[in-house]
């Protein structure tokens, strides 16, 4: 894509194999870093499968950064790597996802985002009084979605990708990320609507 923002970067990169943590690589690192731990961590719920699974994205970004040729966004391609290294990890780990929306929300402000989660049923609990009680409660609703439902609802609404960029990112149609998020919608609205009733008629 000759209108991809990490273009030259990238190139740059190319340029410079073999890789070295330094000059364009280390530029590409410093952009990436965050955004691929935050994705791991969301998927795989813990610091160390996360950095894990980060440290195993870089490695293969860097070792496959001379096959890219810009047929999709640089970034969806690195998306792409992290939540299949982080799948991976957390299947070998056989470890529960509890990642917390406080810190998907903290990891977005600081990037200058908003975490754009729509569903009203979702999004006004986290202002009410009690709230730390119900974030559980909302954790243990997420912990129960697939790895894919949860990889796409991560992609959606913490990095705050389109539906065209998670489909590309995924190398998925756009309808089958649209049927994804309406199930992971669903299996959470069946988890979390006793609890955000007794906090409504409270």
């Amino acid at each position: 894509m000759k209108n991809d923002p990490d273009r030259e970067l990238v190139l740059a990169c190319q340029a410079a194999l073999p890789a070295s943590l330094d000059g364009p690589f280390r530029q590409l690192y410093d952009q990436y870093k965050d955004r691929v731990y935050n994705v791991c961590y969301r998927i795989t719920g813990n610091a160390t499968d996360a950095l894990d699974a980060s440290q195993e994205t870089f490695g293969i970004m860097f070792r496959k950064i001379g096959e890219f040729r810009f047929e999709s966004k640089f970034s969806s391609w690195v998306y792409r790597i992290a939540v299949n290294a982080s799948i991976d990890m957390k299947r070998r780990a056989g470890s529960r996802w509890l990642a917390s929306l406080d810190a998907a929300s903290d990891a977005a402000r600081k990037q200058g985002q908003r975490m754009e989660i729509r569903d009203e049923k979702i999004e006004q609990p986290m202002n009410v009084a009690s709230r730390h009680e119900l974030q559980g409660e909302i954790q243990h609703a997420i912990d129960q979605l697939s790895p894919k439902m949860r990889a796409i609802t991560v992609l959606r609404y913490v990095e705050n990708l389109s539906y065209e960029e998670i489909a590309d990112a995924l190398q998925i149609s756009i309808g089958t990320v649209k049927s994804r998020l309406s199930r992971a919608h669903e299996a959470l609205d069946r988890e979390l609507t006793p609890v955000l009733d007794k906090y409504y008629l409270s």
